[in-house]
């Protein structure tokens, strides 16, 4: 009995001095890796965004229906059709980064981001080249939905695993923290080329200049990612390189299908905090261009309750990394429930600007629950051999069936005078992922990036 009790605290002991050793080694690299595993996402996401925010001063290019309402539902048409390459992104990138390393991947997709936006911006309009001018647009705008597709599940495992392991959710919120800048950034472009441009230059070729900056910005960022640490073991990879055709390899659909409840999980995870997302993000921005009507005013709007939802994220991430993570996807479950109708139908019936800001702001907290630790929570329930693409492909999959589609369905119903049935609509959505975070997650078990860093001793292994 003494021998065996003097072994296991031999052991403890043993695993107390790794575990202060892989600490140490993770928190000196830590923020230089974070940072450029993020950094991207601030790039893809300026230029992503870029194409909403500026879409109403480029949408007579490249429609010229005559009608702004009419032109304005073409571009969101696009900007939807471009998450149908999410899902594809996302399986191809997921599967690279699983079995070439988080590095190669990461690099890859902002380089293709760079070449989706440079192309939106030099392609002439309708009245130059004709309709072949709107399927540039809508090739450009599926490069970059590939593209995004990638970023996402690749960054948001990254993170994850170069986090040290009690700061965890501070770490990863830099995800949505860089994600939320890009669309800060754009604002803030935005704001300038508004104030240094007359409406009539803006309409004729200003709208160019966001996604020249964009491209020249992902090239930058390529240069950065040559720097990073790379998380993925040797061995993962070799056995990637070795295994054979049809086998249950790393990184692949077959390998995938043995975890097909964790993917299920982040398929409903996903699909109320994407719809809220997009429309408290997005979508706001046209239901107050129909009220308050000055581009400008909506656009301050919009920078302020983005830049305030920015710098919450990490303290969020941080919170969630002493309560734990269930607690804040009920804030956003619940809140997003009880409060989704009663905060749009407000906004959808205000001219007044401080009120709009006020109620973006509420919709933005309330949302805050979800995005500040949504890309940790998905990381922590797959296999490192299967998490860039577990990760991603759920997350692609649950953005082009809900995400990318909410502001064209709200704006369709808009039009028709059925705005009822669109605040109805997100808060569905929100509350099926209520349901998944009620039943599927118990708060803080052990994860599995607890089991790979060897925290989960003496514990089972989380489902």
């Amino acid at each position: 009995m003494y021998e065996s009790t003097s072994r296991s605290r031999s052991r403890r002991t043993m695993g107390d001095t790794i575990e202060q050793h892989r600490e140490e080694t993770k928190q000196r690299t830590v923020v230089g890796n974070v940072l450029r595993g993020s950094m991207g996402n601030m790039v893809e996401w300026f230029d992503f965004y870029s194409f909403t925010v500026f879409g109403t001063y480029f949408a007579h290019v490249f429609f010229a229906s005559g009608k702004e309402d009419e032109d304005l539902l073409g571009v969101l048409g696009i900007f939807a059709a471009g998450f149908i390459m999410r899902p594809v992104g996302s399986w191809f990138f997921g599967r690279y980064a699983d079995q070439r390393g988080r590095r190669a991947a990461l690099t890859l997709s902002v380089l293709l981001m760079a070449g989706g936006s440079l192309l939106i911006a030099i392609t002439p309009g309708v009245a130059t080249i004709g309709i072949g001018a709107t399927a540039i647009l809508l090739l450009a705008r599926l490069v970059q939905g590939f593209s995004v597709g990638g970023e996402y599940g690749t960054s948001a495992t990254y993170m994850s695993e170069m986090a040290t392991r009690n700061r965890r959710g501070f770490y990863s919120s830099f995800q949505y923290l860089t994600l939320v800048s890009g669309q800060v950034l754009a604002l803030v472009l935005q704001i300038i080329l508004q104030r240094t441009l007359s409406d009539e230059a803006l309409h004729n070729w200003g709208w160019r200049i966001p996604f020249v900056v964009g491209a020249l910005a992902a090239v930058s960022v390529m240069w950065l990612r040559r720097g990073m640490i790379e998380s993925v073991p040797q061995e993962q990879m070799e056995a990637a390189r070795a295994a054979k055709p049809g086998e249950a390899a790393p990184g692949t659909i077959r390998l995938l299908r043995e975890h097909w409840r964790a993917f299920g999980i982040v398929i409903g995870l996903t699909m109320g905090g994407t719809v809220a997302f997009y429309t408290f993000t997005s979508y706001m921005q046209i239901l107050m261009l129909g009220t308050i009507k000055d581009k400008a005013t909506v656009t301050t709007v919009n920078f302020f309750a983005l830049l305030i939802f920015m710098l919450l994220q990490p303290v969020f991430g941080a919170v969630s990394d002493r309560i734990g993570r269930k607690p804040l996807l009920l804030w956003f479950g619940i809140g997003g429930v009880l409060f989704t109708w009663p905060i749009m139908t407000a906004l959808s019936n205000t001219r007044s600007a401080g009120l709009s800001f006020l109620l973006m702001m509420s919709a933005l907290l309330i949302v805050l629950g979800y995005t500040s630790i949504n890309a940790l929570v998905k990381a922590e329930i797959f296999p490192r051999s299967v998490r860039a693409l577990g990760v991603g492909l759920g997350y692609g999959i649950a953005n082009a069936l809900f995400g990318g589609t909410a502001p064209y369905i709200g704006k369709a119903l808009h039009n028709a005078g059925r705005d009822d049935v669109f605040f109805t609509y997100v808060t569905v959505c929100i509350g099926i992922s209520l349901l998944v975070y009620v039943r599927a997650f118990r708060n803080k078990e052990a994860t599995q990036l607890d089991v790979e860093e060897g925290y989960a001793f003496g514990r089972r292994e989380a489902r």
